[in-house]
């Protein structure tokens, strides 16, 4: 809380209300009273709003959300429960969630667990009864900060206490996070599109003399995996420290720069070098999201933080080489300066909400990238020729590479 001078005021005077048992404070001094969901304990992370409207397990499970608490600002979240099946990692790497209200009883045939109890098998700690359209206002006026959640049914800590392990909390710039949610070992993936008439997943059609693609980990979705399994080829996942030889020496016909967290500039310390051998090798290369900005840096573009990112379902993206719109489903707190692109790459796409960029092509290589989701529906397949636009470059390529 602040005084009229815009100092905080101290916290030792403040009383818990009856009804709460769990409480959100930012580091500007805002505090939010409310009731814990989920694990009783403390969390902490950059707070950071989505406005999407379905997909909120998803969402919590999207490891690019590691270091980060989540704010729904839709007001029905855990109304269709959860599942097995809808996870994008088996971890949950979100630091916590908020929502406007404790979550209902779950209705939905798929549904197997509450949002509640997942959380609790999760070992997730989320705050609800908060006035998430207050906060979200106060995050876009004021800027993505860190917060932190207190859930404690029995003891009720001082404020003061909490602001002080908040202040602990490091900041988002420079962090380094794809390390924390990358494989460590290599694996395969063998799974495609969901089958929805018997709701699982598709097993690989992919032959060993199919295309392999190799995805560099820096936090990839399941989804995106299914997506490229789908185009029929054989994938191999490796670490986000694995180097240009060994990725080459995988024989590749394809490699994908994932999504992920965390600044971008402090990633791409190990992983510029990596990613400018592999340009120089003429192998085609596909990023989305992280994988998209460590691409710009390493052809010598630069990114920075965002005020309060683009995180949500419904956000308008301009493809400049076709002049079509295109619904994009979107969660990034940092961007590409598209001032700092060189000539010899093109500007693709480009955001209809800030001008931000959204895409981007080298002019004489099968490279491209995209900052948004093209795997998450939106749209619900505005997006989806990226993939098919991924394939045609790994056919060229091999048609090349017959003939040489």
């Amino acid at each position: 809380m602040k005084d009229t001078e815009g100092k905080k005021t101290s916290n030792k005077n403040i009383v818990w209300p009856d009804y709460a048992d769990a409480v959100l404070i930012l580091e500007d001094g805002s505090i939010f009273f409310g009731n814990g969901i989920g694990v009783e304990g403390t969390t902490s992370g950059e707070a950071c709003f989505n406005t999407s409207m379905t997909g909120y397990q998803e969402i919590i499970t999207d490891p690019s959300y590691c270091g980060q608490i989540i704010v729904f600002t839709f007001p029905h979240i855990g109304n269709v429960g959860t599942n097995a099946l809808d996870c994008e990692a088996d971890n949950n790497f979100s630091h916590g969630v908020i929502v406007g209200e404790v979550p209902t009883l779950s209705s939905n045939w798929r549904s197997s667990y509450s949002l509640h109890n997942w959380l609790e098998q999760k070992s997730s700690t989320g705050i609800a009864n908060i006035d998430t359209r207050a906060l979200t206002k106060h995050i876009r006026e004021h800027g993505v900060q860190n917060a932190l959640i207190y859930f404690n049914k029995e003891n009720k800590v001082p404020l003061d206490t909490l602001f002080d392990e908040l202040a602990k909390t490091p900041n988002m710039n420079g962090q380094d996070l794809a390390k924390v949610v990358s494989c460590k070992t290599p694996y395969t993936w063998h799974e495609e599109r969901m089958d929805i008439t018997s709701n699982t997943y598709k097993n690989s059609t992919a032959l060993d003399t199919s295309p392999h693609i190799v995805v560099v980990d820096f936090g990839v979705k399941k989804n995106i995996l299914r997506e490229i399994s789908h185009l029929g080829c054989r994938i191999t996942v490796v670490p986000c420290t694995y180097s240009a030889d060994k990725i080459l020496s995988l024989q590749p016909d394809g490699v994908f720069l994932s999504n992920g967290p965390g600044d971008p500039m402090a990633t791409s310390i190990y992983v510029v070098p990596v990613v400018k051998e592999l340009l120089n090798s003429g192998i085609p290369i596909f990023g989305i999201c992280l994988g998209h900005q460590i691409l710009a840096i390493a052809l010598g573009a630069k990114t920075e933080k965002m005020q309060f990112g683009h995180r949500g379902g419904n956000h308008p993206v301009k493809n400049l080489k076709t002049t079509k719109v295109e619904i994009t489903s979107q969660n990034h707190g940092f961007c590409v300066l598209t001032s700092t692109l060189p000539d010899t790459v093109e500007e693709t796409h480009v955001s209809l909400f800030d001008g931000t960029n959204e895409g981007l092509e080298i002019l004489d290589k099968n490279v491209f990238s995209v900052q948004y989701h093209p795997e998450a529906s939106p749209g619900p397949q505005d997006s989806t020729y990226l993939f098919q636009q991924f394939w045609e470059h790994i056919l060229c390529y091999k048609t090349q590479k017959a003939a040489a």
